[in-house]
């Protein structure tokens, strides 16, 4: 198993390199030529830098991933496209995307932009707290 990380905008880098370095495993940060950072990574762990294009992340990610790989994404659309290749995919704030869950996750993204589109407000996420910190953290141990 290797992880990959969509890692632009990823709040849980730290701890995915923690939790990895201590079972062996390696990690793969994909994020924009934007991000671009000379800082060495540490041991087991490879950025790797993509174009700055809307998804060119996740189409690199899709193009590494094999079978039984995990994936940590907050994309609604990787989680899937990572789904249907057989990969384990986790969300930052703790919860793991589904073949049962997939399909409402993606249905409401969509009602939303619908409703953006129209000119109402919808709420964007909640701040990153502590205890998801800890919840991705238990999530991510129990797959390692």
């Amino acid at each position: 198993m290797k992880i990959y990380v969509d890692a632009d905008a990823c709040p849980v880098k730290e701890i995915i390199i923690e939790e990895a370095q201590s079972s062996n495993v390696s990690v793969f940060l994909v994020k924009s030529i934007s991000h671009y950072s000379s800082t060495k990574d540490p041991e087991g762990v490879e950025s790797i830098y993509v174009d700055t294009g809307a998804d060119a992340a996740d189409y690199r990610i899709m193009k590494m991933v094999s079978k039984g790989d995990l994936v940590v994404t907050q994309d609604y659309g990787l989680a899937a496209l990572a789904l249907s290749k057989g990969c384990v995919v986790l969300h930052h704030k703790g919860f793991q995307f589904t073949q049962q869950n997939i399909d409402g996750l993606l249905q409401n993204r969509h009602l939303s932009a619908q409703a953006r589109k129209a000119g109402k407000k919808t709420k964007g996420p909640k701040a990153m707290s502590m205890e998801d910190r800890a919840t991705f953290r238990e999530l991510l141990q129990s797959f390692l």
